[in-house]
């Protein structure tokens, strides 16, 4: 390979990004994508092409401030610090390089958004999830977790009364119907070899509930590798159902009569080796008190669209009450039981779907649960019942998104790790797009969070 003349040589980059280039050039990757989360939960980025490649792993491509002002319906909001003056650079993580099995001559990164002097952007969703594995690291623990998310397949198409496309499932069978696993099975083949090509291990798969909802998780990795594999997820699953003349959404509720799309977050804490959910003690206790105590502030990361909140609803196994359980599908976090002799137990979060920003998200829940271990709160008693069957007994989670935003903006704790940038951001983000909506009819709100998500 020669040098670049970008003032850029192959002899200036570390291994791992002489690696890149030549798997580029073997495997005939002519535009590298390099993507990151916005505040509306929104994956986007910017392409390098090949021929600058070498340049851009260091330099990464320039960016304006304001693409984090951004809502999921492009209006920009008035953002103290992200206006048309300024610039971040899009920096890409070399560690995360994917050729896209969906996508052939593309490959894609996961980034980091940096100011122009190389030093961590305020605004960054992926830097805060490192800062959050860091803290968690300075008490010797570090999180596993796995995103075990729902999605919606169908076709697109145009609605005949001229108002906004539908989704039209590819089938109605039933939940875990053998004519399900029929229907979807090209696809399914195609999304598990595509996964699995890209480096996300394909543990169970499986018809879900609603018209054309299908179910696949992925093995648990470290926190940031958790939330770039819900990126890598995301894109898989959308591009490969374009690519076959389909359409698959992970919207929260993108039929509104039927179920709705969740991505539980299931977490286990570890010391060296040593999983501390194993027993029921202090440390499991206070991580499950710090979630709990915090919940209502959550599900305005983990639940990020005015969507989401037509599935967080009682009865309908989203986990829609403030408690905890063993085996408890209608707590909002349930104590799993382990598989088998190898398993490990875990906890599961039922409050989180796929429009929420996972590094948000995830770093989110990091600060909850060690603020409950450090302060030893008390989740109180678990629950073995539906709560919604005990009327006044439970708190139930907020019921839209800007009551879970009032709770976010009273909840000291997570406000000030997100930091003054990061939470006048994502408030004014998610702010508008709850008056967006508020203003139009539920088939707007469909649609747009079908054509997003």
């Amino acid at each position: 390979m020669r040098d670049r003349p970008n003032g850029t040589t192959i002899s200036q980059l570390d291994s791992t990004s002489r690696r890149i280039l030549e798997r580029a050039e073997l495997e005939g990757i002519e535009l590298i994508r390099f993507l990151y989360a916005d505040h509306g939960g929104v994956i986007r980025g910017k392409a390098a092409a090949r021929s600058r490649l070498a340049e851009r792993l260091s330099t990464g491509i320039g960016h304006t401030v304001a693409m984090m002002a951004m809502n999921m319906l492009d209006q920009l909001q008035d953002v103290e610090h992200m206006g048309p003056v300024g610039e971040v650079r899009i920096v890409p993580d070399p560690t995360t390089f994917i050729p896209l099995p969906h996508a052939p001559g593309a490959a894609a990164m996961l980034s980091d958004l940096r100011r122009p002097d190389g030093t961590p952007w305020g605004a960054c969703a992926r830097t805060f999830l490192k800062d959050a594995v860091a803290e968690l690291a300075t008490e010797g623990y570090t999180l596993v977790a796995a995103f075990e998310p729902e999605f919606t397949l169908g076709r697109r198409v145009p609605d005949p009364g001229g108002g906004p496309d539908k989704l039209i499932p590819i089938d109605d069978s039933l939940c875990y119907a053998a004519t399900g696993f029929d229907t979807a099975h090209d696809y399914t083949i195609k999304l598990i070899h595509a996964l699995e090509t890209q480096g996300l291990r394909v543990e169970h798969y499986h018809p879900e509930l609603g018209p054309g909802q299908q179910e696949l998780s992925v093995r648990h990795a470290p926190a940031l590798r958790a939330a770039d594999n819900h990126v890598i997820y995301r894109e898989t699953v959308r591009g490969i159902a374009m690519r076959m003349q389909m359409w698959a959404t992970l919207a929260p509720k993108p039929l509104a009569d039927q179920a709705g799309n969740g991505a539980h977050l299931h977490l286990s804490l570890w010391d060296d080796s040593r999983n501390l959910f194993a027993d029921d003690g202090e440390i499991r206790a206070g991580f499950i008190g710090g979630l709990l105590a915090h919940l209502p502030a959550l599900t305005a990361l983990t639940c990020g669209s005015v969507n989401s909140f037509r599935r967080l609803a009682p009865r309908t196994w989203a986990g829609a009450y403030t408690v905890y359980g063993p085996d408890n599908r209608e707590a909002a976090v349930r104590v799993c039981s382990p598989l088998g002799d190898s398993g490990e137990p875990n906890l599961e979060l039922k409050p989180s779907d796929s429009s929420a920003n996972p590094y948000l998200s995830l770093g989110a829940v990091i600060h909850a649960g060690l603020d409950g271990i450090r302060r030893k709160l008390d989740p109180g008693a678990a629950v073995d019942v539906d709560p919604d069957t005990r009327p006044g007994q439970y708190h139930r989670l907020p019921s839209s998104l800007d009551e879970a935003l009032d709770a976010l903006e009273s909840d000291e704790v997570l406000m000030e790790a997100l930091g003054p940038l990061r939470r006048s951001a994502y408030l004014a983000v998610k702010r508008s797009e709850a008056a967006a909506f508020a203003a139009h009819d539920l088939s707007y709100e469909l649609f747009h969070h079908m054509r997003v998500f």
